[in-house]
């Protein structure tokens, strides 16, 4: 079992920036890959971005060269900085990870974008 905590939403301007970060525990030996989606009202989940455990990534269209994805091996710790925020980023932010055909999901955080 591995086990994902999401932390670092909240209210920001549009234009603002925030961090998110996942942390993860339990079974994290051999974890394929990490991510981030997110689920506005009214939406399916999309995904935002990945990294796998070789170091790539992978955006949204709708986020590439806003947003950077990026990890912590010391602290199991994956982060998505987000910058130049846009209403249409207002949704729940989940981070994911995948390991061995099968996915963790953690409960999500909270990013609205609003003046």
């Amino acid at each position: 079992q591995v086990q994902l905590v999401e932390s670092g939403g909240g209210l920001v301007q549009p234009g603002g920036s925030l961090r998110l970060s996942c942390a993860a525990s339990g079974s994290i030996f051999s974890i394929n890959a990490m991510g981030w989606y997110r689920q506005a009202p009214g939406k399916q989940r999309e995904l935002v971005a990945a990294i796998t455990s070789g170091g790539s990534t992978n955006y949204a269209d709708s986020v590439k060269g806003r947003f950077t994805i990026s990890r912590s091996n010391a602290k199991n710790t994956v982060y998505l900085q987000m910058n130049s925020l846009k209403p249409e980023d207002t949704a729940v932010y989940y981070c994911n990870a995948l390991k061995w055909g099968m996915e963790y999901w953690g409960k999500g955080t909270l990013v609205t974008v609003s003046s």
